[in-house]
């Protein structure tokens, strides 16, 4: 079977459903009864929601517990260069075989009804973790929490709650306690919630809801804390302090969300080991990600290259943190966003590190933002900004100028995608 197989599959699951996102449960609890309910045969799950940093919370609890000796099932989303990437089953990522195999069992059980692609791909990979033996089983939202396809566990061992902030505000509600409602929407009877740094109008409403199900909670600055020290990493709860090397994954934030994973696997009764791993082995690609070898890295040539595919305003600010503590060098942004992004709030921090912001359009996005609308959000914070047709065009033009430049490129997901499809 060729990957041609499993796109195909994809291609037919998006004409299920006229909307990307519809939030509800109904279609979803549907298609699992049709399937026997593999949400309910899954190894101990970890529910992993918030606004900034599941994924990388994600990627150092896995790390973690596979230094533990575990074998993990993981689930995240969005793919950047494929879709296998979405589902990994016990440690390694789903087989073009097994993935077209899975895909096509719950396309044909679905039979034409209504459901959206987020939800249909979620039931294959639930389905996919229910018949593959592993220890543990990493489940992240996509979207929000409460209403999300991933929120259909009875009873996770442990549920995870990530820095929230404004995002997303047409499906999730335009204020951050609207906003904190859906991803507390997670939280299950009588279940421990780790809960990382959050704003108070946040926190009100998770504490209020885990109170209301009796949930246990474990919540930064309350009952664990975490902070650098003469460059190491220095965790401590109840049960002691941990002294550690810093987080593979760069920047202040991720030392917060170092700490989320450690009070996860301190739950889990980790040994220290795990620790160790969570901080040293974790990788997540487009955050913060230097390239080093491709086609875009040749057109660098001793300009440094990374990628980062943060797209909010809490992202903005983060990345202006990692930029700040870099070796001083000029930096250069490209830069494209979809439209549904607030952009001057995610450029206005970079604006303040960054010498240049070349925009462009992503790449095959119908939701792109156009350039000149980037240019000019842009400019508007007091970005010198021009566009260019491509990130190769942008490229080119920047080391032109500026051959030991830092060049950055930014702003979406989607666009980190294209570019770790395009370099290869």
């Amino acid at each position: 079977m060729t990957a041609q197989t499993s796109d195909a599959i994809l291609a037919r699951m998006l004409a299920l459903h006229p909307k990307i996102i519809d939030l509800t449960l109904d279609r979803v609890w549907h298609l699992l009864k049709r399937l026997d309910d593999p949400q309910d045969k899954l190894p101990p799950v970890i529910h992993i929601a918030g606004t900034n940093g599941k994924g990388s919370t994600q990627a150092m609890i896995r790390a973690g517990l596979e230094g533990w000796g575990k074998s993990v099932h993981a689930y995240t989303s969005p793919h950047l260069a494929r879709f296998h990437e979405r589902i990994r089953l016990g440690g390694e990522l789903i087989s073009e075989a097994h993935l077209t195999e899975i895909l096509d069992e719950c396309y044909a059980t679905n039979g034409g009804e209504s459901i959206t692609y987020f939800e249909i791909t979620t039931v294959a990979g639930l389905l996919a973790f229910a018949r593959t033996a592993a220890d543990f089983t990493l489940l992240e939202v996509g979207l929000g929490g409460r209403l999300d396809a991933t929120n259909v566990i009875a009873k996770p061992e442990v549920t995870v709650i990530t820095p929230i902030s404004i995002d997303h505000e047409q499906f999730l509600g335009d204020t951050l306690s609207k906003i904190a409602t859906e991803k507390a929407g997670i939280i299950k009877r009588g279940v421990p919630v780790v809960v990382g740094p959050q704003p108070e109008e946040a926190l009100e409403v998770i504490e209020a809801t885990a109170a209301r199900l009796g949930a246990p909670v474990i919540a930064y600055g309350q009952h664990w804390h975490v902070s650098l020290e003469r460059g190491r990493l220095v965790y401590q709860d109840e049960r002691g302090l941990l002294d550690l090397p810093l987080p593979a994954l760069l920047g202040a934030h991720q030392v917060q969300n170092a700490g989320a994973a450690l009070a996860v696997l301190r739950h889990l009764g980790a040994d220290e080991a795990a620790f160790e791993a969570a901080m040293t082995q974790a990788e997540w690609p487009a955050r913060m990600q230097r390239l080093k070898r491709g086609p875009l890295v040749g057109l660098a040539g001793q300009a440094e290259l990374w990628l980062d595919g943060g797209h909010n305003a809490a992202a903005g600010l983060a990345l202006e943190e990692v930029l700040a503590g870099l070796p001083k060098r000029p930096t250069h942004l490209i830069c494209g966003m979809l439209n549904t992004k607030d952009v001057t709030g995610y450029l206005a921090p970079l604006a303040r590190q960054a010498a240049s912001l070349t925009a462009i359009s992503i790449p095959d996005e119908v939701n792109t933002l156009p350039a000149a609308a980037t240019q000019a959000a842009a400019q508007s914070v007091g970005l010198a900004a021009g566009t260019a047709d491509n990130t190769a065009e942008a490229l080119q033009d920047i080391v032109k100028k500026d051959p030991d430049a830092r060049v950055l490129i930014c702003g979406s997901l989607y666009l980190a995608g294209h570019i770790l499809r395009e370099n290869g």
